[in-house]
């Protein structure tokens, strides 16, 4: 399986939109502060995830939400767990 995720920081709110084919070990190194991009972003909530059985259905998905329009699109899918403190720590 191949799984598009959004983690919430809870220093920011900001969001991490990231794509991988083992969610619990890229969990944990988020976790742990393994990567870079989110070391320092931590504590962090998983607040969204899909799966796909496609990599290519995934990977598209993965930039679409990365853009302009996929993030709007995101404000208005979670719009009540984004301004949902209790969240965090769901990690």
């Amino acid at each position: 399986m191949f799984h598009v995720y959004i983690l919430q920081s809870e220093k920011d709110d900001g969001l991490y939109i990231g794509y991988t084919t083992n969610i619990k070990k890229r969990l944990k190194e988020h976790t742990e502060g393994s990567v870079i991009s989110t070391k320092a972003r931590r504590p962090l909530a998983l607040i969204f995830l899909e799966s796909y059985i496609n990599k290519g259905d995934a990977v598209r998905r993965e930039k679409y939400l990365k853009t302009t329009v996929g993030r709007k699109m995101l404000k208005v899918m979670l719009r009540e767990t984004l301004h949902e403190k209790s969240a965090y720590g769901a990690m």
